[in-house]
């Protein structure tokens, strides 16, 4: 169905439900907002959230408007970027490993959560194959500009808006506080998952 200003209600809404679906599945992603909120509070976390939602509309942007084909084109653009993506959660896994129990640090680290969130989403590259293999159903060629970017912008805003809402629930008082008194062995789940993704990233790479 498509409106008097040519925007496709029928693709926004089939693409709403992809993302939706995509933002919700566990990973990395979640992962790091966890690791942000559990050192830096709520303030840390969001900041987190909104960084991963800037990397993530990235390839919103590229999937819709083509521009991934590009990296698809260029297979050593693609895996190098895999490459430092992997080695970048390989650096964040084995930090969270060593990582000391501490109290949160409210007052600091927000630049550092944005920096952190914002590039677990836009080093990995695999989120623009996601998405370019699940809209592909839903992106048409004479889909109108107007279209497009709404998937876009509506894609980026979706995931924000869950990983704010991941941060905020877990900023909770009393959730907080359960974290902080199981962080030790939060940062020990979380570091393994991390290296776990940058060993199963070399392997894919590897072509073994």
């Amino acid at each position: 169905m498509r409106l008097a200003s040519g925007v496709d209600i029928t693709a926004i809404s089939a693409a709403a439900v992809m993302f939706i679906l995509g933002a919700t599945s566990p990973g990395p992603s979640l992962a790091v907002v966890l690791r942000n909120t559990m050192i830096g509070g709520r303030g840390r976390g969001l900041a987190c959230a909104v960084g991963h939602g800037i990397g993530f509309g990235f390839y919103a942007v590229s999937v819709v408007f083509g521009l991934v084909i590009i990296m698809e084109n260029n297979p050593d653009i693609f895996t190098l970027m895999q490459i430092i993506g992997g080695v970048f959660l390989l650096y964040l896994g084995i930090e969270m490993m060593r990582a000391e129990v501490k109290e949160i640090e409210y007052s600091q680290g927000k630049r550092e959560g944005f920096v952190e969130g914002f590039f677990i989403a836009f080093l990995n590259p695999k989120i623009a194959v996601f998405m370019l293999a699940v809209l592909s159903t839903v992106l048409d060629p004479s889909m109108s500009s107007d279209t497009k970017w709404f998937i876009a912008i509506m894609g980026m805003t979706i995931d924000t808006i869950w990983y704010v809402l991941v941060a905020l629930l877990l900023s909770n008082s009393i959730i907080l506080t359960k974290i902080q008194n199981n962080q030790k062995m939060l940062n020990q789940i979380t570091g393994v998952l991390m290296i776990s993704l940058a060993i199963w990233t070399a392997y894919r790479l590897s072509g073994i």
